[in-house]
């Protein structure tokens, strides 16, 4: 399917690894001119090589922390006025909220919402006058199915989530839009420390967790990346350009609501 976007230009936070390196993957395939952004620039030099061996297309890569003033600005002179904008970052372990200071709640704050909003701010406006834009949050399940040992993510990804709900109404007459991706359990390296703390926790083997996790899902499976990547990639389109203020599940049907 030609999703209309070849030419574009896309900058993909934590496009090095997991959900983050298939939305950069599904997006290249599309034509676009890919930059993917992390921490890591050994992880980002290997990503970047993986993916253009995939695809045949030159992917760029800047070192760039999504929490950081110095690194959004990085991430915005390696791709200056991106047409299409990723935000992804890791959540944080599972925990208890009375162990949790202000401090922590600042640096949750920062990657989960503070920072996106920063990019998205920083980025909506040039979309505004070229006429189109497309921004995916890659959020969390946990925005629609709270979980308390999540709390930080709960938090954090809601606020992004409630703001982008109102701004995503202001900029649609522009074709500029805002969607929001919310994964359940995935095999990333994200769930893999997630199910690490659960067996510190409780003393009880990884192993075991993992494979009651992923058979405890309707599908009976954990979701694959590129199941992300890849609806990504339509909601960057310009057939997507009537979709707008959505949080989309994809999470095996897990949650048990009708909406």
């Amino acid at each position: 399917m030609n999703l209309g976007i070849d030419g574009r230009r896309a900058l993909v936070f934590g496009g090095s690894k997991g959900m983050g390196f298939a939305c950069a993957k599904h997006l290249s395939q599309a034509g676009v001119r890919v930059c993917i952004a992390a921490r890591t620039e050994a992880t980002l030099r290997d990503a970047a090589q993986r993916l253009s061996a995939d695809t045949g297309a030159p992917v760029d890569w800047v070192v760039a922390d999504i929490t950081t003033a110095a690194g959004r600005d990085a991430a915005l002179t390696a791709c200056a006025e991106p047409d299409i904008l990723v935000n992804n970052a890791d959540g944080f372990p599972p925990g208890d909220f009375r162990d949790w200071d202000p401090p922590t709640w600042h640096t949750a704050l920062d990657a989960m919402m503070i920072g996106p909003i920063e990019m998205i701010r920083r980025c909506v406006d040039p979309m505004i006058a070229r006429g189109f834009g497309r921004i995916v949050n890659i959020v969390s399940r946990s925005v629609k199915l709270p979980q308390a040992d999540l709390g930080l993510s709960n938090g954090a990804r809601s606020g992004l989530v409630g703001f982008s709900a109102g701004l995503a109404r202001q900029v649609m007459r522009h074709n500029v839009t805002i969607n929001n991706l919310l994964p359940g359990v995935f095999a990333t390296d994200a769930q893999r420390r997630h199910v690490d703390k659960l067996s510190q926790q409780s003393g009880r083997p990884f192993d075991a967790i993992w494979a009651e996790r992923g058979a405890a899902n309707p599908a009976g499976r954990f979701g694959d990346p590129e199941e992300i990547g890849a609806w990504c990639a339509f909601l960057a389109s310009r057939f997507a350009g009537y979709t707008t203020g959505q949080s989309l599940l994809v999470d095996g049907g897990d949650y048990p609501g009708t909406f």
